[in-house]
């Protein structure tokens, strides 16, 4: 089934794309009584393939994730008669495919660096992203909220061994690369030809992905690097200051603005009020936080700061940009993971991650 299909196959049926079809059809035929060949003739299929969807949902049910994802889907799902409202509207709103895309893009591309997972702890509205480190500690690299974990887990596109224990571990599946490789590439597509980006769609496998750059950050692999004296070339303060900001940059959702005109940031022309778009107070905060440091850090430092830390811009990228010397980039970096470590020293504010 084509993505175009998929859209339809959820929208037709009052439910965001998001929804993979496999789920759209488990909630009509198990929530709505919808009849398995009723669901096949919708989207011309055989009815076989629709049985299929509907008991490997079943299945799933056992994932806490899973299983609170298609609680709240069932209240929004319309009748099968009339098409009318759906379930009972005393949930809360679905989010809309802006923004699970914008959510999936900043988790995915967290969990995608080398030995990261998604804890998710029983009863708790917040998971976290964390990744073991070169010396075996765990350093926390994205907050995430649960309901976000539960599209992600929902689509496929995580999974655990054990999602039913009392702190459950998800890793990124090869779906969950191809989501985000899809995503990534259709902005970019979308940047450069001016035309909007394709609506996020449910289990986006039905072509093969482009190719786009899912690189880790430029500090980790630093971090595993080591000087002359046999010494981490970054020691774990600085990761965590840079993995600091970064958490603040993706918190404050603001991305797509800084990422077109970052520079007015590094030269004073900053807004200090909230943040646009009606964004919460917190995104505003962290958004001032991102403002405040790279203020501090100066042009030069805070252009590597954020180009590596933030935007993911490898070091050749940052230095051919900048027109530095070949090499010259990790030196400058460093430096200015040092100048970032003390700004949040001075700001009261390094409980560091991990």
């Amino acid at each position: 089934m084509s993505r175009a299909d998929l859209r339809k196959t959820s929208v037709a049926r009052g439910l965001p794309p998001w929804v993979p079809a496999a789920a759209a059809h488990y909630l009509a035929h198990v929530e709505r009584g919808t009849p398995i060949r009723a669901l096949a003739r919708r989207v011309d299929v055989h009815a076989s393939t629709v049985l299929r969807q509907v008991r490997r949902v079943e299945r799933r049910r056992d994932d806490p994730l899973v299983d609170a994802a298609l609680k709240r889907l069932s209240a929004a799902l319309p009748d099968p008669v009339d098409g009318s409202g759906g379930g009972s509207g005393t949930s809360a709103p679905l989010p809309a495919a802006e923004t699970v895309e914008d959510e999936t893009i900043r988790v995915l591309r967290r969990l995608v660096e080398p030995g990261a997972v998604l804890a998710v702890a029983r009863d708790m509205e917040m998971a976290v992203v964390v990744r073991e480190s070169a010396g075996g500690a765990a350093d926390r690299t994205a907050l995430v909220a649960r309901e976000s974990a539960q599209v992600l887990a929902l689509n496929e596109w995580i999974e655990s061994d054990e999602p039913a224990a009392r702190i459950a571990r998800y890793r990124i599946t090869g779906a969950g690369r191809t989501a985000l490789r899809e995503l990534i590439a259709g902005r970019e597509n979308a940047r450069a030809t001016g035309e909007p980006a394709p609506a996020v769609t449910g289990r986006r496998t039905a072509r093969p992905a482009p190719r786009a750059a899912l690189a880790e950050s430029p500090l980790a692999g630093l971090a595993r690097r080591r000087d002359r004296d046999g010494r981490p070339f970054l020691p774990r303060e600085l990761v965590a200051a840079g993995e600091r900001l970064r958490e603040d940059f993706e918190l404050g959702q603001v991305g797509e603005r800084l990422g077109q005109s970052w520079d007015g940031l590094l030269t004073g022309r900053v807004d200090g009020g909230a943040a646009a778009g009606g964004q919460g107070a917190s995104s505003a905060a962290a958004r001032e936080r991102v403002e405040a440091a790279l203020a501090d850090l100066g042009p030069g430092l805070g252009d590597v700061a954020l180009r590596c830390c933030c935007l993911l811009e490898g070091l050749e990228e940052t230095e051919r940009r900048m027109g530095w010397s070949a090499r010259s980039g990790k030196i400058v970096l460093r430096i200015a993971l040092q100048r970032l470590r003390r700004h949040y020293d001075e700001q009261g504010s390094c409980a560091m991650i991990g």
